[in-house]
């Protein structure tokens, strides 16, 4: 794959960028010796490490320390006809998975329903991971609040390596799903199982001039927190802006060295602070691979990816660019994100 075709005018803006905010030598990099070297001296047990050591040695990506994860849970979170209509066949649970598998993917996050109804036949052919909780959009009027559809067991007895949550940071919910999202993730690593948590903010307050919702700063934050309950992979949205603090009156607390020193507006920079945040990288961050939109879709994959990974990052969850497409295309777009991390002249930043 060229990496610099698909970045076009972008190329040398990435691929040339040296951060001078956060050093590269301050960061707890991905690489083949991570689980030794990071998650060994945490209060992890030695079945947590071996679930982790799973997802980190299947797949085109074992034994780099980055991930690439499908995931497909959309289903419940945006309706299985909005998600699934453009390929009917992902409506079939097996279809899914052979997607994680042929796209050498090192795990797939689902839900519960999704891969229990398949987990005997691939449960030991690729790391499961279950989505516990979701927002479901069939309540009316439409809500925007994660509820829990499953329980650790559960993913537990069905094989599974890890469980996966979403926290609406900033919501009026919050407080519950982060105390229910804490309960869990203790119980997973009871059984050793790994954490994965979708850490979003969401809150119409943050939309102001722009999104702050996806601000370096907030989502730093949200980062912060979700390390805070032992997640052990945090997955965020790529930061668009900077600056939520400050656009928010009488919000929360920051500092003018988040923004004269520890960031720029570049977005290598934005992503290095939001691994800062996830206690310099001992928490790998994977950044989200965002919604299908057509024909640039492998460009902003690629993006995506040298971004993460040149900011410190342990590599990225994408779902819809890669199942709302043909299975042989879906494979090439997973395929083209994993290169990124292969490539060995895209560097750490």
């Amino acid at each position: 794959m060229n990496i610099e075709k698909l970045l076009g005018k972008n190329a040398s803006y990435l691929l040339d960028h040296q951060c001078k905010t956060i050093s590269k030598e301050k960061l707890h990099l991905p690489g083949p010796n991570f689980i030794d070297e990071v998650c060994m001296v945490s209060d992890r047990s030695p079945r947590v490490l071996g679930s982790l050591q799973q997802i980190f040695e299947h797949g085109r990506l074992s034994g780099t320390g980055y991930v690439s994860i499908l995931p497909v849970d959309q289903g419940v979170e945006h309706s299985a006809g909005a998600s699934f209509a453009p390929n009917p066949e992902y409506f079939d649970p097996a279809n899914i998975v052979k997607l994680a598998m042929e796209g050498g993917c090192n795990a797939v996050a689902s839900t519960l329903g999704v891969l229990g109804s398949i987990s005997r036949k691939y449960a030991h052919k690729i790391p499961f991971l279950v989505k516990l909780n979701h927002n479901e959009l069939l309540s009316y009027p439409n809500t925007f609040n994660q509820i829990y559809f499953a329980q650790v067991e559960q993913a537990w007895n069905m094989g599974a390596v890890a469980v996966g949550a979403t926290i609406y940071f900033g919501s009026k919910e919050s407080d519950r799903q982060i105390q229910e999202t804490s309960i869990a993730f203790k119980r997973a690593h009871e059984l050793g199982m790994a954490t994965v948590l979708w850490c979003y903010l969401r809150n119409d307050a943050f939309k102001k001039d722009k999104d702050y919702s996806v601000s370096a700063d907030l989502t730093g934050q949200a980062n912060h927190l979700g390390v805070t309950i032992e997640a052990d992979i945090i997955k965020q949205k790529q930061p668009e802006n900077n600056g939520g603090y400050l656009a928010l009156q009488n919000f929360g607390k920051t500092n003018k060295l988040v923004y004269s020193m520890l960031t720029t507006d570049h977005p290598i920079d934005l992503t290095r602070y939001q691994v800062a945040n996830c206690y310099m990288g001992r928490a790998g961050l994977i950044n989200s691979g965002g919604a299908s939109s057509g024909d640039d879709d492998f460009e902003k994959a690629v993006f995506t990816a040298v971004v993460n990974k040149r900011a410190g990052g342990m590599g990225l969850i994408s779902g819809r660019k890669a199942f709302q497409r043909p299975m042989k295309e879906g494979v090439e777009l997973l395929h083209s994100i994993q290169d990124v991390y292969l490539d060995k002249q895209v560097t750490i930043a």
